[in-house]
This record gives C-alpha cells, structure tokens and sequence, in this order.
C-alpha cells in the first residue's frame, strides 16, 4: 500500500481492486459519486508506471464510468491528475451534474457545472450517507 492509497482511507474505502490500480470512494463528494482511482505503484510521474498499469486503465475506466453512470446518472465525467499533495499516481474522478441529484434525502448539488469542478466546495454529508453512497456504488459497479 502506497501513502496515496492510505491517505484515501484504503482499503476501507476501496469500492474495486485491479492488480495495478485501485478505485476508491473520494472523502470529500465534490459531486455525488467522487473517487480516486489509484496507481498501486510507488510511481510519482505519470510516465513512470508500468506497461501493465497503462494496459489497464481502458478496461477500469469503462467499468468506472458505467457504475457511477448506472448509480447517479451522471452529465459527464472529470478526470483531474493533480499530484500536489499526494504524490503517487493517482486520479480524481469527478462525476459532473447539469441538474442536482438526490440521494439518501439529501440533495447534492455540482457547484462548478457547467465549468471546472470546485474543488473547494463539497457536499456536506453524514458517516451514514457517505457509507450509503459506498454501498450503492458498489452494488451499481456491475462486476
């Protein structure tokens, strides 16, 4: 387990488990639906990983986009490779809504639509909630 995978709460939060990768549901629901889809490997630089990381990340991201799409019905999908903090590989999924989306009672909404995802702004939520929409991603993921 690499400190990225860590610092993301792995593997509690691990909604799928590749060989090379790991999707794990985002603290912090900028959008209903955030992850972090995260390289295994100690690689800090996009051009760094494996053959066999790249090889995979067609088939992740194919699963990814239709769980999350099958979940909440997503607009569009945002993929921010940011590494400022976190310094191994990894990914921030963002799924992006032209409309708010309700989930558990509760309405979440994209304050950034139809521009960049805020990634300041998220959607405040309860432990339950947030467990809530880890079990339905799961459930929603399809393999």
């Amino acid at each position: 387990m690499n400190s990225t995978m860590k610092k993301f709460g792995y593997p509690e939060t691990c909604i799928k488990e590749f060989h090379q990768w790991v999707v794990v549901l985002r603290p912090q629901q900028v959008t209903i639906g955030a992850m972090v889809l995260i390289c295994r490997e100690d690689a800090t630089a996009f051009s760094n990983i494996s053959i066999e990381a790249f090889g995979e990340l067609p088939g992740i991201i194919q699963e990814m986009e239709a769980g999350v799409a099958r979940a909440f019905a997503y607009t569009k999908i945002n993929y921010l490779m940011l590494m400022m903090v976190d310094p191994e590989v990894h990914f921030h999924v963002i799924p992006r809504y032209d409309t708010p989306r309700t989930f558990s009672q509760q309405q979440f909404l994209d304050q950034g639509w139809p521009g960049p995802p805020e990634l300041k702004y998220s959607n405040e939520i309860s432990p339950e909630v947030t467990h809530e929409i880890f079990v339905h991603l799961k459930k929603n993921w399809g393999t």
